[in-house]
């Protein structure tokens, strides 16, 4: 069908857009995703087909539909609580060492590198809401970022759909922090103002940060080739504290890619921590 069909010159073309704009690498053979993404936004543009779509983008002065392209493709696949053991680690280790060790400081720094549609920053709002009444007083620096304008929407919105909190939200924490309106879930608004939702493209100039204690980028990184991959824990080894923690994906890792770094082995779950500097280990 001519609205479907994608040639290689094209296809190259959307693929290296990707890797320039987010980091994001198409591997050979990945025709039908790109197809499946952009045939509903040439569809919203009115153009007949996704050729016709990358030949406008290929034009001078199309800055504003590259960007809807690259949002287009980004995986936006999460969950409440997604692969439940890491949330289960932070409620029973990770948060507890560190409500611990801040508090004279009284204040927490948790940033959500790729929050999609915001199920995983939330899930942990969750969390601190739910398990730790010590923290009433506490200031909270609780910030979520995702490349998507179109997911950091829905993410303020928070509302969610029947199928949406089905997947791994627990009933007793549904029917606690969410009402139901017009057929869909909406987040109490004492969780949902806990996290400050803003737009962050990983592989372009990062602002200005706090120093983290927490810094959540699950499942991100495997989108990435090795360089854009080390040059994110570069970062993020700059603005992590000394005992703070970075939570990676099950398939992902540090090893080979940034030697700042160490798996929390006790933890499992993905758990990262900055390695002693020399002045920190004990004298022989």
């Amino acid at each position: 069908m001519a609205e479907i069909s994608l040639t290689s010159a094209n296809y190259e073309f959307v693929s290296k857009l990707l890797r320039e704009q987010s980091g994001l690498i198409l591997e050979p053979g990945k025709e039908y995703l790109v197809k499946s993404r952009l045939w509903p936004l040439a569809q919203r543009h009115g153009i007949a087909s996704v050729d016709q779509l990358v030949d406008r983008l290929r034009s001078s002065g199309a800055n504003s539909l590259a960007t809807e392209v690259v949002e287009a493709m980004v995986t936006t696949e999460t969950s409440f609580f997604r692969d439940v053991h890491p949330f289960e680690t932070l409620r029973k280790i990770v948060l507890p060492q560190l409500i611990e060790r801040r508090q004279l400081q009284r204040q927490l720094n948790i940033w959500c590198g790729a929050s999609a549609s915001g199920q995983e920053p939330y899930s942990v709002a969750i969390l601190l809401h739910e398990y730790f009444p010590e923290l009433a007083g506490w200031h909270i620096n609780f910030s979520a970022t995702d490349i998507s304008q179109e997911m950091l929407t829905r993410s303020r919105a928070a509302r969610y759909s029947q199928v949406e909190v089905s997947r791994g939200l627990p009933m007793p924490l549904l029917l606690k922090w969410f009402r139901q309106e017009a057929g869909l879930w909406q987040l109490e608004d004492r969780v949902r103002g806990a996290v400050c939702f803003s737009h962050l493209n990983l592989v372009r100039s990062w602002p200005t940060m706090p120093p983290w204690d927490l810094v959540l980028l699950r499942n991100v990184m495997i989108y990435f080739d090795n360089d854009v991959k080390s040059t994110i824990l570069s970062r993020i080894a700059r603005v992590i504290r000394a005992d703070g923690y970075l939570v990676l994906g099950g398939a992902e890792t540090t090893l080979n890619l940034n030697d700042s770094f160490t798996r929390a082995e006790s933890l499992k779950s993905g758990f990262y921590q900055l390695k002693p500097s020399p002045q920190d280990l004990p004298l022989p």
